[in-house]
């Protein structure tokens, strides 16, 4: 495979003028592509990651407590989206994205393969810091490369994410579905192999098509000198040692590894923030609408605090409360986490041609988001009408309350990536997606650090206080939201 970036020049507007791919450029096809091939390798692999953690030896499994496993998929999938920081940085001023994202999906391929064939906690390790920062530079930016395919004032934009969104979503829906199934009847190894086969066929994919992309995001933004980038390096391998020193004296320990992220992400929020605020290349309209950005940034940490849970609270939910058995049959855990894309997949095609079709007259995006956020409330709310017992919830309410799940994740996600690629200023262009990832790696953090107080034996409490939160952000977002409008300053 070649990792010659295709040469940028003056084609990038061709990218941006065609309609080839359902009215949208057909560059579009390539990013939907490689994104829907790691997500495939991402969420396979995560839908068996926690039940491999905690299950017994005997069952093929690690052996470690509940609650130290839910701590380490929070803190992995906090990383991954705290990694997004690095890849875009390395985006604007290093390789250019379309390299970055190259290189950072053969990043995300080894992580597979050394959950695969490396034996124990090794493999966990070796594999999670691999797929953490390979997935971080994918999702950093193929979505910075799709907004790079329209005019900051294209309509299609928000249509051209959901679509994107929905390749995501295929890749989420049948990663589970078929690594769970190659889990129940080979072994937790043979799943994560094919998620190593999945984003092998995803770089296939991207180098055969690469030349779609008409030069698209082929330089960085802001280049540095070689100095700089010896500089950079020898900081990066301090910061190596630092946690290598940490890890080895105790500090830092499994159990606390979700609180420990949540921290770095809450400091990385407020140096990022501070950094683009503050920075001289931003001007007094870009400032504003960095302002903006904030109460919205809030309410995506809160939402991705409770959506995040279907890998860990969801997930033994599904182990422990939920009738799985379908004809005599008990389906595997990790099916249940197919049902969410699902019901995405169906639906981010109509929410495209809703807000199409809306044009001018879609609700605003705080609007959205306020309708995002609040509907994750409802979501958790709704657990509280589920029978009590061990393995006597219906999976068809299930079912039901994951398509509340699916509904606001459409509100709010892709609209979220749209909106960082437009309140973006010039100098933080890649960025600022990756300060998006950041309420995302921040929520996904704190879903495992949540997950602690989780007890499937009175689990009312929980749903019920994580649910009212949510509905009191989600008011307080539309409440706000013509203050927030404002401070947009044009952008829709």
């Amino acid at each position: 495979m070649s990792s010659t970036p295709p040469a940028p020049g003056d084609d990038t507007r061709e990218a941006r003028r065609d309609r080839a791919f359902f009215g949208q450029p057909l560059a579009l096809t390539n990013l939907f592509g490689v994104e829907m091939w790691e997500r495939f390798s991402f969420y396979g692999m995560q839908g068996i990651l926690l039940i491999y953690l905690y299950y017994q030896t005997t069952d093929g499994g690690l052996g470690i407590s509940e609650h130290t496993a839910t701590g380490i998929v929070g803190a992995y999938g906090g990383m991954v989206y705290i990694s997004t920081i690095v890849g875009g940085w390395i985006a604007d001023r290093v390789l250019g994205g379309e390299r970055t994202l190259f290189y950072s999906a053969i990043l995300v391929m080894g992580g597979h393969i050394a959950l695969s064939v490396l034996p124990g906690l090794l493999g966990v390790g070796v594999g999670l810091i691999l797929v953490a920062f390979g997935s971080g530079g994918v999702k950093a930016t193929a979505t910075s490369l799709v907004g790079d395919l329209y005019d900051e004032d294209d309509e299609r934009r928000d249509a051209g994410f959901s679509l994107f969104y929905m390749g995501i979503n295929i890749g989420g829906l049948v990663g589970p579905l078929l690594t769970g199934l190659l889990r129940d009847n080979a072994g937790f190894h043979w799943g994560f192999g094919l998620a190593a086969i999945g984003m092998a066929l995803g770089l296939i994919q991207y180098t055969v098509f690469r030349r779609n992309l008409h030069g698209v995001g082929g330089r960085p933004s802001d280049p540095l000198g070689r100095n700089q980038r010896l500089a950079y390096a020898g900081g990066a391998l301090i910061v190596v040692v630092i946690v290598a020193v940490l890890s080895v004296t105790g500090i830092i320990t499994a159990d606390r590894l979700s609180d420990i992220v949540v921290g770095i992400a809450t400091a990385a929020t407020i140096i990022y923030f501070l950094v683009i605020l503050t920075s001289r290349q931003v001007t007094p309209v870009e400032r504003r609408r960095v302002v903006a950005f904030v109460p919205m940034f809030i309410a995506s940490v809160v939402f991705w605090s409770l959506f995040q849970q279907i890998f860990t609270v969801l997930t033994i939910y599904s182990d422990k409360r939920l009738d799985r058995n379908l004809f005599g049959w008990e389906f595997p855990v990790s099916w249940v986490q197919s049902i969410e894309p699902v019901w995405v997949v169906v639906g981010a095609g109509a929410f495209a041609a809703m807000w199409t079709k809306m044009g001018e007259r879609q609700p605003a995006t705080p609007i959205k988001f306020a309708l995002g956020t609040g509907g994750m409330g409802v979501a958790f709310l709704l657990f509280l009408l589920m029978p009590a017992g061990q393995n006597t919830a219906p999976v068809w309410a299930l079912v039901l309350i994951l398509g509340v799940f699916a509904a606001s994740e459409l509100m709010l996600s892709p609209v979220g990536l749209s909106l960082a690629t437009k309140l973006a200023p010039r100098a933080f262009h890649t960025q600022m997606v990756a300060l998006f990832f950041l309420s995302v790696a921040l929520g996904t953090a704190l879903s495992g650090t949540l997950a602690r107080y989780y007890d499937e034996s009175n689990e009312a409490p929980y749903f019920a206080t994580l649910g009212l939160v949510a509905v009191a952000v989600g008011v307080a977002l539309a409440i706000a939201s013509p203050g927030i409008k404002k401070l947009m300053s044009g952008v829709k």
